[in-house]
């Protein structure tokens, strides 16, 4: 068993001044983390929230620290931003030491969550919490569904195509899914044509994004097909934009949260934890 009783475990978030919910997901899973005793202190910092990157290991007094960005891809953010921030890098160098020893501690700087394998277990629970939930009138079988992990695609900066169709891979070679598929918001395949590529009339959509904001709330509906006034409405009133299951194109869809606040994510943070403790 891995002892991280000497350890501090700092969790990344990019934050957002625009989406009151973007920090929520961080400290849900650091609070998790904190509860379970494993490491001796469990802080929480942000790109464009407080508390900030750069000043956050002023308050850390463990002699390690594992580092672990909650962002679903490996690119500027997890890349340049956060390690520069840290001081684990010069401003514009993009290869550093995973490990270093600053300022009398020594610095473990772990992948995304996202680009995890055990992230796959967390995409397929979110797909079968929805259904699960929202039967009609009963919750059809996997084999009956096409399942679709849903992205922003061009114009992200980061590499989150790769990490979205590396997991598809993942769920499809279960064999639990009817058919399985990556489509995205700004590329090819769009999120309008999943109702083309779905080979069953069950769809399931999720979107792989660490926390719900303008995109999961409002953009995704209204490319499945909901309208504009009828998103606002909902919003406005706090209900949720898209209502599981809707009708549409003759395909049933379930369309799930983004998976940010699944909780078994604070398992694949052990694990990216785990991974670099072991070398």
């Amino acid at each position: 068993m891995d002892s991280f009783a000497d350890a501090a475990l700092l969790l990344v978030g990019h934050g957002s001044t625009l989406n009151a919910e973007s920090s929520a997901p961080t400290y849900q899973h650091a609070d998790e983390l904190r509860k379970r005793g494993i490491f001796a202190q469990v802080r929480e910092c942000f790109w464009k929230l407080e508390p900030g990157v750069s000043g956050v290991l002023r308050g850390i007094f463990s002699p390690r620290v594992f580092v672990v960005p909650l962002f679903i891809s490996e690119g500027y953010f997890t890349e340049e931003v956060i390690p520069r921030e840290l001081g684990l890098c010069a401003p514009g160098e993009t290869s550093f030491a995973r490990v270093q020893d600053l300022g009398g501690r020594r610095i473990h700087y772990c992948g995304p969550v996202g680009t995890h394998e055990s992230m796959t277990e967390v995409l397929v629970s979110r797909a079968r919490e929805i259904v699960a939930r929202h039967p009609f009138p009963t919750p059809p079988k996997p084999s009956e569904t096409s399942l679709f992990i849903a992205g922003h695609g061009t114009g992200n900066s980061e590499n989150s195509r790769k990490a979205i169709e590396a997991q598809v891979s993942l769920i499809a070679a279960r064999g639990e899914y009817a058919d399985v598929h990556a489509i995205f918001m700004e590329e090819a395949p769009r999120i309008q044509e999943c109702y083309a590529l779905a080979a069953t009339r069950n769809v399931v959509m999720v979107p792989f994004f660490i926390s719900d904001g303008l995109h999961s709330y409002e953009d995704i509906p209204m490319m499945l097909g909901e309208p504009e006034t009828v998103v606002r409405q909902r919003l406005a009133a706090g209900q949720p934009t898209w209502r599981n299951p809707t009708e549409r194109h003759g395909k049933r869809v379930w369309y799930t949260p983004s998976i940010g606040n699944e909780p078994r994510i604070a398992e694949v943070i052990l694990e990216r934890v785990r991974q670099v403790a072991r070398g």
